[in-house]
């Protein structure tokens, strides 16, 4: 009998599915049973580019919220009638950093120059990939065959991380625990990485208690601990 309730217990626990940029993936990990812990609902995490995401959700992917890398996306679904109405928000102003794992490799911007591959994230796909883009005009460095270009930021930090590329632009939220050396780039060296979630249509009441929760004490904490500019709600 006890079996028989808790399987009928765990059976009502509603399932919120959330597309998330992947330069968030780890703080949305962080965030999952904080959220989980509070409400009777499990979150579904699917980490991707947030141009895929995108795409997926023009598509028809039953996703329900929407963690994106940038404005444009969110913006666009208001406009095209796939997020609900007034639900768009700033959660997060992520932060852009040129990384090696050897500890001597980055000094600054001056360590983009001469040789040696640059990972970075794919500008069409990706925000961090246009940031990053940004810079790279903003200092002139010469990239003719020197580029890794990666589908999100993650796969560009994994560049890097596995040696297949000198240096590369991450996510300084990637950089917790980390070695190496690391330049945190200027912000006046590209346009402010502006994070915003959006609820999809056919969301439910869970999914709008997640989108709200990111804006909460707890949360914002956690998403100031990975290196991101939290933003109150």
């Amino acid at each position: 009998m006890l079996a028989l309730v808790w399987t009928t217990q765990a059976q009502a626990r509603e399932q919120v599915l959330v597309a998330v940029a992947a330069n968030f993936a780890q703080v949305a990990r962080a965030l999952e049973p904080e959220f989980e812990a509070r409400h009777d609902a499990d979150i579904v995490l699917v980490v991707g580019a947030t141009g895929q995401l995108y795409a997926q959700i023009r598509a028809g992917a039953p996703y329900q919220v929407f963690l994106a890398a940038d404005q444009a996306r969110p913006q666009r679904m208001e406009t095209e009638g796939l997020a609900i109405k007034d639900s768009r928000r700033t959660y997060a102003v992520g932060q852009l950093a040129l990384w090696s794992p050897d500890p001597a490799r980055v000094i600054g911007p001056q360590s983009l120059q001469g040789d040696g591959f640059i990972a970075m994230a794919n500008p069409d796909l990706a925000p961090y990939g246009t940031a990053a883009a940004q810079v790279l005009a903003q200092l002139q460095v010469e990239t003719k065959g020197r580029l890794a270009m990666g589908q999100n930021v993650g796969q560009a930090f994994a560049m890097v991380a596995t040696g297949n590329a000198d240096l590369g632009f991450v996510a300084q939220s990637a950089l917790g625990g980390q070695g190496g050396s690391h330049w945190l780039v200027p912000s006046d060296l590209h346009d402010p990485i502006l994070q915003d979630a959006v609820l999809i249509q056919g969301a439910g009441e869970m999914a709008a208690a997640f989108l709200e929760f990111l804006s909460s004490v707890p949360a914002r904490a956690v998403i100031s601990k990975y290196g991101y500019e939290a933003v109150d709600g």
